[in-house]
């Protein structure tokens, strides 16, 4: 299944928006909901939180009084703590079975109000932001809602900024216009992106991108946010996971597709792997298990397959096609990465013959379909790899 994550600030629009997705055939799972049904009358959670602050935090009829909860857990961090460890883990577990009884093709959105504070982005297979203009948030709290507006400003100073959420979106909605606004939005979302990105990940389909230069000043965040996922998926069976190609080089024209290296000990640990990071939506690609070879001090002919042996992996998101190399920490194709990546950054020269060469790669691919454009665009980016490897071999060496 998918999971995405849906957050947003108070009086942005996230309820209307989960309707929305909700409408579309989402499955919606709501955190806030979850933490009031885990201390409900009756529930263990209620009676271990009695336990810890007392039975003045109940109310006549044995509910849950809030805001006599909140007067002794908030007041120290001790208490705070307290509350956390009773109260995480039971809507830890029921988000869980939660999760695990949605249909193995839904697509599961989190409604969770705090995913950027407490760092929840990762988990996602994406992030979506519901943002408004503070003041369009403040008087949908004042007019509709009736909190007081000294209040409602209290509340909105305490949560994540704009720019802390726009860290973690990959879809950002504008939710400062009128309601049809917004459910345009969420509709074209759900067509366009979240019901392919889920048939791909079902199907083990990676997204492609066209064989065209652009530029995008967004890649090294997007890259960041993939980083951070993988980072997750891997755990300690990642040595290190680097953004590089032509993405991670600024104001390289390239095409719109990420390159990840994930450094891995050995190919085994690679294989490993394959089933954590399809199922955290990013496909094997069956038919790539090495880089193109090249003459070096370990394989003077450039002929020994498994020297450049490798693992790929692509993102399965149309809206964020990315490739996810596997390679051995210190091989030869790890270690042209990383330094062909840093050669282009340093060396403005070298980076102008290697735009040539692009731009000589995409003429090549024009008007052909994914296949053949594929094949010419490499084939013409291939030698010129072939040539400057040992440039770049000998610069890095340089700098050691």
């Amino acid at each position: 299944m998918l999971r995405i994550g849906l957050t947003g600030g108070m009086g942005a629009g996230k309820s209307t928006v989960a309707r929305a997705l909700v409408d579309l055939g989402a499955v919606l799972i709501d955190a806030d909901a979850i933490a009031r049904e885990v201390v409900a009358p009756g529930t263990p959670g209620l009676a271990a939180l009695v336990e810890a602050f007392g039975e003045q935090i109940l109310c006549a009829d044995g509910s849950l009084d809030r805001p006599a909860l909140a007067a002794v857990a908030f007041a120290d961090d001790v208490s705070r703590g307290k509350l956390n460890a009773i109260t995480h883990p039971l809507v830890g577990a029921r988000t869980a079975e939660l999760i695990g009884d949605a249909a193995a093709d839904a697509i599961v959105v989190q409604d969770i109000p705090l995913l950027v504070e407490n760092g929840l982005a990762p988990l996602m297979q994406l992030v979506v932001v519901v943002g408004a203009e503070e003041q369009t948030r403040l008087r949908r709290l004042v007019e509709h809602r009736g909190v007081d507006e000294a209040d409602a400003r209290a509340r909105i100073a305490a949560q994540a900024t704009d720019d802390q959420r726009r860290a973690v979106a990959d879809v950002w909605l504008d939710n400062n216009g009128a309601p049809e606004v917004i459910q345009a939005q969420v509709r074209n979302l759900w067509e366009q992106r979240l019901v392919p990105f889920e048939r791909n990940q079902r199907d083990g389909v990676r997204a492609r991108a066209a064989y065209e230069l652009v530029t995008d000043p967004e890649w090294d965040v997007q890259a960041r946010r993939l980083i951070a996922r993988l980072h997750l998926a891997c755990g300690a069976a990642a040595v290190r996971i680097d953004h590089v190609g032509s993405t991670a080089v600024h104001g390289l024209p390239a095409k719109d597709i990420i390159d990840i290296q994930v450094t891995v000990p050995d190919l085994a640990t690679a294989e490993s792997l394959t089933g954590t990071l399809t199922a955290a939506g990013f496909p094997l690609a069956a038919n790539v298990t090495h880089d193109n070879p090249k003459p070096g001090p370990d394989d003077p002919d450039g002929t020994d397959l498994d020297l450049w042996g490798k693992r790929l992996h692509g993102n399965a998101d149309p809206g964020r096609p990315a490739n996810i190399h596997l390679r051995v920490q210190d091989s030869p194709g790890q270690r042209f990465a990383l330094d062909l990546r840093d050669w282009l950054r340093a060396d403005d020269s070298a980076r102008a013959e290697y735009l040539a060469v692009k731009r000589g790669a995409e003429l090549a691919a024009a008007g052909l379909d994914v296949d053949a454009a594929g094949a010419a665009y490499y084939g013409v980016k291939e030698p010129w790899f072939d040539a400057v490897y040992p440039v770049v071999t000998q610069w890095a060496r340089a700098r050691a």
